[in-house]
């Protein structure tokens, strides 16, 4: 199934570059920004394969698939900006196991790691769209989000696409490659996500059996 779905992607990847050209994959980056299902580690190194064969040229697809990425952060961006911290902590007093002092929580790790989290958030799979919002949220300065995506999104894209260049028809290599990358991120998140609701789950039990004893009492 996953390998019918990546086929599915590479087949309108090429619909949009054989129509638009290098813009077309600029478009079709910008759009996997917005919905990360749609894989960039099957978009860009078929796009370079498309350029060893003379079709494309490759600095025109770096240069339109950076501006894809940039597009693509900036709409996220202005969700986060949008959402913003106080909708953001109302929103998370009304969610099971969230609070708003978690949010005041991870809003102060931002602060202090927000700009690393920027630039080097773009070259891992998921992390790379994400970023985004909470960049939003805090309203980092425009200019230097814009400074370091463009930078973290143009080495990702470049690589990406000098791979497939390299490689010609065995470009699916890099897919495959990065495909282990996205899945290790993915088992990394949800093995972070049940350690957190593991110990949320244990407090709140503590708490219970606190109250307890002290209403015994």
């Amino acid at each position: 199934m996953l390998d019918a779905f990546f086929s599915g992607v590479a087949d309108w990847a090429v619909r949009l570059m054989e129509t638009l050209g290098a813009p077309g994959a600029g478009l079709a980056v910008a759009l996997e920004n917005l919905f990360p299902p749609l894989p960039s580690e099957a978009i860009l190194p078929l796009a370079g394969f498309t350029a060893s064969q003379g079709t494309l040229v490759l600095w025109h697809l770096v240069v339109w698939t950076t501006v894809g990425s940039v597009v693509g952060a900036l709409a996220l961006y202005g969700l986060g900006a949008w959402l913003g911290s106080a909708r953001l902590r109302r929103l998370a007093d009304r969610m099971p196991l969230l609070s708003a002092d978690e949010v005041a929580a991870a809003e102060a790790w931002f602060q202090r790691h927000g700009e690393k989290s920027v630039l080097f958030g773009r070259l891992v799979p998921l992390v790379r769209s994400f970023v985004s919002i909470p960049a939003g949220v805090e309203r980092m300065h425009l200019g230097r989000f814009l400074m370091l995506t463009t930078l973290g999104s143009g080495c990702w894209n470049t690589v990406l696409l000098t791979a497939g260049y390299l490689l010609g028809e065995q470009w699916h290599r890099v897919e495959a490659g990065v495909g282990y990358l996205h899945t290790a991120v993915v088992i990394g998140l949800v093995v972070l996500v049940v350690v957190w609701i593991a110990r949320k789950l244990r407090r709140a039990a503590a708490g219970r059996r606190e109250g307890t004893s002290t209403d015994a009492r």
